[in-house]
């Protein structure tokens, strides 16, 4: 997901792809139509579990689907069909990452998570651990990962716009930015959780269609034989090397090492990404949680299936050499093999989704950040658990109006850079800060309080100084600062070193910690979380 960079990369030097008209009239026919969706969903918001989880309403099919929603986002879609044109094999390795990442949420997380949580990731973690310190430290990593996350989403709608509509000036871009922020404001404060399920739901049965339709049509031009494709591929790169391993991450060694390290964070940060996590919740019971992750592993999966043919035929329809002159660069794989399969209007309908996928991650991450600080901040740390359901509700909505604005002048002050280490930081928070802490909470009875906040704030603080140290910050033309070199660590991603400190720190926090915790909360969320006995109960009261 790091390729997100290729987006902000385009900012600079766009020109409009196709026909601007019919790319601006499919977006607004979709925000039409989820508007009025979520206008109806709004109705129901009474309560903070209708706020926070949609009233547990959803069913694993339509909770599989949102999920999808929320994890495919413009910049997977886009960089992974340019990626596999440009580096071949080493390109489809974003996919497999991703997808194989799906059963570690499943296996380790997903059931468990529902059984013992009420609506954040911090409710498991503080269950049976000093509420104030754990819920802080919690609510801290769940805001540094939708922040980062929200910055990267926000300055690739910018410049996604710039590519599609031919807007060149930052002012334009800027505009676009503004447009954006104010939607995503708009679905959350409006329909909260339910509102943005439908939201997702939707989008992600456009991308996966629009992905189908593309990937039928290319296999369609080869006569549905993925050898002759795979062969044109090669050669119009004029190097066989693209169907091999090794052309970005087997030059060197280092380069293999940061292929490990970016694969640890990939793999495990999709089990500890907050907004990903809170989804778990929407569903009434454990059961319904395992069936939305199967179901959204079988979307995802069949939709990173569709990047490898989408990726080798744009490779091969296209060429690695017009996608990288193109505006955009490796970005416009994907819309330049739309506009050649089906001229303007597929063009039209696969950028609209791109952007409508934009507008439906960000309110994903939007709510997540404002139900940590309401629900872990406000109700549980200021007010001390003395806070009524209608003022945290209350609370949530101003966060997001912070939020969102926050996120419209970073989106806009990161037009133009290198946002690749927001993402990467995303997920290596998620790996590191997160990841750790809940299973520990999950499988570890000897966990302790100091092991919970050693390892949030371990895993979050070495993942931001590796990054802030590594080439992705500073000491190259693609850098987010150029013009300096403070590079210390080699590496783009720190996951290879954040993700075993933190699993370190919490033990060591854990084993140092002479504090005895409280038995009974240890065996009452054993018992839970396997069984789900009493789940229902202090879920919904």
């Amino acid at each position: 997901m790091n390729q997100l960079s290729i987006l902000a990369q385009a900012a600079g030097e766009s020109t409009q792809v196709g026909n601007p008209l019919v790319n601006i009239a499919i977006f607004l026919a979709f925000v039409g139509v989820t508007m009025v969706i979520v206008l109806r969903a709004s109705k129901n918001n009474k309560t903070a579990a209708d706020y926070y989880a949609g009233g547990r309403s959803f069913t694993g099919t339509q909770n599989g689907t949102a999920i999808a929603g929320d994890y495919l986002s413009a910049a997977s879609f886009l960089g992974i069909v340019g990626a596999i044109a440009i580096q071949g094999y080493d390109g489809f390795l974003y996919s497999i990452g991703f997808l194989v990442a799906w059963l570690v949420a499943l296996l380790l997380v997903a059931e468990l998570l529902r059984n013992t949580g009420k609506f954040t990731m911090a409710d498991v973690l503080s269950f049976r651990l000093k509420q104030r310190p754990v819920r802080i430290a919690a609510a801290i990593s769940t805001l540094a990962v939708c922040v980062f996350y929200l910055l990267a989403q926000m300055a690739g709608a910018g410049a996604l716009v710039s590519l599609l509509l031919g807007i060149d000036e930052k002012l334009g871009q800027s505009l676009v930015i503004v447009i954006v922020g104010a939607l995503m404001i708009l679905y959350v404060l409006v329909g909260g959780m339910k509102g943005t399920t439908w939201v997702q739901i939707i989008k992600a049965c456009l991308l996966i269609a629009g992905a189908l339709i593309m990937t039928v049509w290319t296999l369609a031009m080869f006569g549905f034989n993925f050898s002759d494709l795979l062969g044109k591929a090669a050669e119009v790169a004029g190097n066989p090397e693209i169907l091999n391993p090794g052309m970005k991450y087997g030059v060197s060694e280092t380069a293999k090492l940061d292929f490990i390290s970016l694969a640890l964070a990939l793999v495990l940060g999709t089990a500890g990404l907050p907004h990903v996590l809170m989804r778990f919740y929407t569903v009434p019971t454990a059961k319904e949680a395992r069936k939305s992750v199967v179901w959204a592993i079988w979307l995802i999966g069949a939709f990173y299936l569709f990047t490898l043919v989408l990726g080798f035929g744009a490779g091969a329809l296209i060429g690695p050499d017009r996608i990288q002159a193109a505006p955009g660069g490796v970005n416009s794989a994907a819309p330049l093999l739309a506009y050649e399969l089906g001229g303007t209007v597929l063009l039209g309908l696969i950028s609209a989704v791109a952007f409508a996928t934009i507008l439906a991650v960000v309110a994903g991450l939007t709510i997540t950040a404002a139900a940590s600080f309401a629900h872990d901040v406000y109700a549980s740390v200021i007010a001390k658990g003395k806070s009524t359901p209608e003022k945290e509700m209350k609370i949530a909505r101003r966060t997001v109006l912070v939020i969102g604005v926050f996120a419209i002048a970073g989106g806009i002050g990161a037009q133009g850079q290198n946002v690749a280490f927001l993402v990467a930081l995303a997920f290596a928070v998620a790996a590191s800060a997160n990841l750790p802490t809940i299973l520990y909470s999950l499988f570890w009875k000897g966990f302790k309080t100091r092991g919970a906040v050693w390892s949030m704030y371990g895993g979050l603080g070495s993942a931001l100084l590796l990054i802030i140290f590594s080439p992705v910050f500073s000491g190259s033309e693609t850098a987010m600062i150029p013009s300096i070199d403070m590079v210390i660590f080699p590496l783009a991603n720190p996951g290879i070193v954040s993700i075993p400190l933190a699993f370190f720190l919490g033990w060591l926090g854990s084993v140092t910690d002479k504090r005895v915790e409280d038995i009974t909360k240890q065996a009452e969320m054993e018992v839970r979380s396997l069984t789900g006995v009493g789940a229902e109960k202090a879920v919904d009261h």
